[in-house]
């Protein structure tokens, strides 16, 4: 699951709005829709299923709404929607020489793309803006459960060989693995049903992704004509992601890895490929054998939460002079490693110093609540306790609306130089930490209802 925003892109869309301060408000799309963003999705409206299972009448997908998106991109007025829909054959076929310099047969570039319709449902999904968002700890619960776990323990000891060999190969934990397997794809149970080819064909010729999304159609018809996957396979989310560890079609490119040389890389019903494609990934991308991905820590009284910043890595050593101990008791086993302090619920809640390895998986999706539950999850399969401090639960996630009130407020008192939109990133934690600073309060950068209302009082 990576990023089509501003991070790296290659695997998901649809954290597009996600748990306040933690997930980026453009973030993505190799998730977008996918069986993680298929459970986020399911997290905002209480429901347990993925969005693919919403039906409208006669069981079918539900139809486009027709409106403008909520973006406010050109491209994603209405109009502008039903005037490049009404082009898209002609789109699709222009982009035939593309498909021929990447030695697509024109064969299988008419085979693959015949009888495509462009699916317009997607384009509510780009945009969509939930009203509520869930708390970290919320999130955490849904995805890191006594079932989950449960299963991941059974895929490991199912693949025991898969995962021996990748370890040996690649040097990449296999809890790390298995984490992003059960949350990404609940074990491949919620995996999305869309054609790849027609979402990302969608994608490339409506709407205002089209230029990353034209590079993802192509580099799924060069799946198709090379053979590693059948167009059966290659279902998954609306933005193109698909099989159990949600590969975009480039990352696939770029990953993919042929585990036990039959000729094909299938990520989708071949679990040796699977293992060993996703452990490439995360090797390729600066995975440090050996290591961990984190340490929960307690924060001092008094501590300052200004220090608490992706860029102010220190060695883990200079973090326990300012007094940071591990939840556990525990030493750090490697007091020179850097790290950086990741408080996501503020002062009242648990911190975590995150390593080299925290970033990688950020790679695979640019979400710091993502990261933290595949980091903790690996940490209970591998038989590790729950989280040892208590989250403040209760706290009241705001509304759409009354982020978007507090980052207005935020520009109006000269903290906020961003353009308020009621998604909260690094600008707007560094904005809110800036005001709790002016009034005495912990800098932590964490949205509450009291904060907002400091905020209207002021």
């Amino acid at each position: 699951m990576r990023s089509t925003g501003t991070s790296r892109t290659s695997r998901v869309g649809a954290i597009l709005i996600a748990l306040p301060l933690l997930l980026p408000a453009a973030a993505s799309a190799q998730s977008a829709g996918n069986g993680l963003t298929g459970l986020i999705d399911s997290i905002f409206s209480g429901s347990n299923a993925p969005p693919q299972a919403a039906t409208g009448q006669n069981g079918a997908p539900p139809p486009w709404s027709g409106e403008d998106g909520a973006s406010g991109h050109p491209l994603m007025t209405a109009a502008a929607i039903r005037e490049a829909a009404a082009n898209f054959q002609n789109c699709v076929a222009a982009m035939w020489p593309d498909a021929a310099r990447r030695n697509i047969t024109r064969e299988n570039f008419e085979r693959f793309t015949a009888g495509l319709e462009p699916d317009l449902r997607i384009m509510d999904l780009l945009d969509s803006q939930p009203e509520f968002t869930k708390a970290i700890w919320d999130y955490l619960d849904i995805l890191v459960n006594d079932n989950r776990l449960a299963k991941g323990r059974e895929i490991l000891a199912k693949y025991k060989p898969q995962f021996d060999a990748t370890e040996k190969a690649y040097g990449v934990d296999r809890y790390i693995i298995a984490s992003i397997w059960g949350i990404e794809s609940n074990y491949s149970t919620q995996m999305g049903d869309r054609s790849v080819v027609q979402s990302t064909a969608t994608l490339a010729c409506i709407g205002r992704r089209q230029a990353y999304f034209k590079d993802e159609f192509l580099s799924a018809l060069e799946i198709l004509n090379r053979g590693d996957l059948k167009p059966e396979q290659m279902r998954g989310s609306w933005a193109g992601a698909f099989g159990p560890t949600q590969f975009m079609p480039t990352a696939f490119k770029r990953y993919a890895v042929d585990s036990d040389g039959d000729g094909r890389r299938d990520v989708v019903d071949d679990p040796g490929d699977l293992i060993a494609s996703t452990a490439n990934n995360l090797k390729k991308d600066g995975w440090q054998s050996g290591a961990s991905w984190g340490y929960e820590v307690v924060l001092p009284k008094g501590f300052n939460y200004m220090l608490a910043d992706r860029a102010k890595a220190m060695p883990l050593s200079q973090w326990e002079q300012l007094g940071l101990k591990r939840a556990n008791g525990q030493p750090y086993p490697h007091p020179g490693e850097k790290a950086y302090l990741l408080a996501p619920a503020g002062a009242e809640g648990p911190g975590f110093l995150m390593l080299q390895n925290f970033r990688v998986i950020m790679k695979y999706n640019p979400a710091e609540a993502y990261a933290l539950a595949i980091g903790h999850f690996a940490d209970r399969l591998r038989g590790g306790p729950p989280l040892v401090q208590p989250w403040p639960r209760q706290e009241r996630v705001l509304s759409r609306a009354e982020r978007l009130e507090l980052q207005q407020l935020l520009a109006q008192r000269g903290f906020y130089k961003g353009t308020p939109d009621g998604q909260f990133g690094g600008q707007t934690r560094e904005a809110l930490r800036g005001f709790q600073a002016s009034i005495g309060a912990p800098a932590d950068g964490f949205a509450t209802s009291e904060v907002l209302d400091r905020l209207r009082g002021q």
